[in-house]
């Protein structure tokens, strides 16, 4: 059985999804900390338990019966995320899996600028030492955090972050259907895999330029300071801890971490990816449409 964890989240759900496309549904399991929520895929005959990271009782009869287990790495950062991640990799060594896979990040690497780049390292470390064969799916940035970033200079008109470096920006959707492709052939990654990226590595003075085009109004991209972002961060409210760790984005892109761009993505997908001008045309004009 192949177990999917954080099937709730907006990766997860779309691997659920897109597994259901190429592999019977007695065949896929779900551990989710709200089963609940999971009601859905229950409904279409996937397995549905409760399972945390946290609770390694839990994991144990979620994972059960486990060929491969897919651990979608947490959405948080620092040696929490990193206890969580290898309390999960204990429960599908312990559940008796054949293969564990994981998403990563391309970047990753424990002299990262960026924070969650050195957690992915550290949970890539306990893989290679749970002894099981596994696979590490070298994410590209989400474009999803990019627009996100971006979010309230599109729509003032000054897109105002501090200097950053091209990314391959790479989406949701398509990063989960490569998870399903090589979930359903087990076996076709064995330790990391190339960057899964799209096609181009982009600035968000690429973004602010697609975005004037699609709106009509002008959007420019302007610099500021790590300490005048950080002001601004904080004083909206954010902890100063998560302000620093979203400078580490800006610190790794400008040092050229994300900038890889790999056709294994189109490879597994059989397509080209979705493209970032692409991905940002039916965002804002969704947004517009409201």
């Amino acid at each position: 059985m192949i177990i999917v964890t954080g099937a709730n989240g907006k990766l997860g759900r779309r691997i659920v999804e897109s597994l259901l496309e190429r592999v019977p549904a007695d065949r896929i399991g779900v551990s989710v900390r709200d089963p609940q929520k999971a009601q859905t895929f229950a409904d279409r005959g996937v397995r549905v338990r409760h399972g945390s990271f946290t609770d390694p009782d839990s994991l144990a009869r979620a994972f059960e019966g486990a060929s491969q287990v897919l651990i979608v790495s947490v959405d948080r950062m620092g040696d929490e995320t990193v206890r969580q991640h290898r309390a999960a990799i204990d429960g599908a060594v312990k559940a008796g899996a054949r293969r564990i896979l994981y998403t990563s990040q391309i970047g990753a690497g424990a002299s990262s600028h960026f924070q969650a780049c050195r957690d992915h390292a550290a949970t890539e470390e306990a893989l290679r030492a749970s002894g099981v064969p596994f696979t590490s799916l070298r994410n590209g940035f989400y474009a999803a955090s990019g627009l996100q970033l971006a979010g309230h200079g599109l729509e003032s008109g000054q897109v105002a972050l501090p200097a950053d470096g091209p990314v391959s920006w790479t989406t949701h959707a398509d990063l989960a259907e490569a998870a399903a492709v090589i979930l359903a052939d087990e076996g076709r990654f064995d330790g990391p895999t190339p960057p899964l990226t799209a096609a181009q590595a982009l600035t968000f003075a690429d973004i602010a330029r697609t975005a004037a085009e699609v709106t009509g109004r002008t959007i420019t991209r302007t610099t500021v300071s790590d300490d005048v972002f950080r002001e601004q961060l904080t004083g909206g409210g954010a902890p100063a801890e998560v302000a620093d760790q979203l400078l580490g984005i800006f610190a790794a892109a400008h040092a050229g971490e994300f900038a890889a761009v790999d056709p294994a993505l189109a490879t597994l997908l059989g397509r080209e990816p979705i493209a970032l001008n692409t991905f940002l045309r039916e965002q804002l004009s969704h947004s517009d449409a409201r």
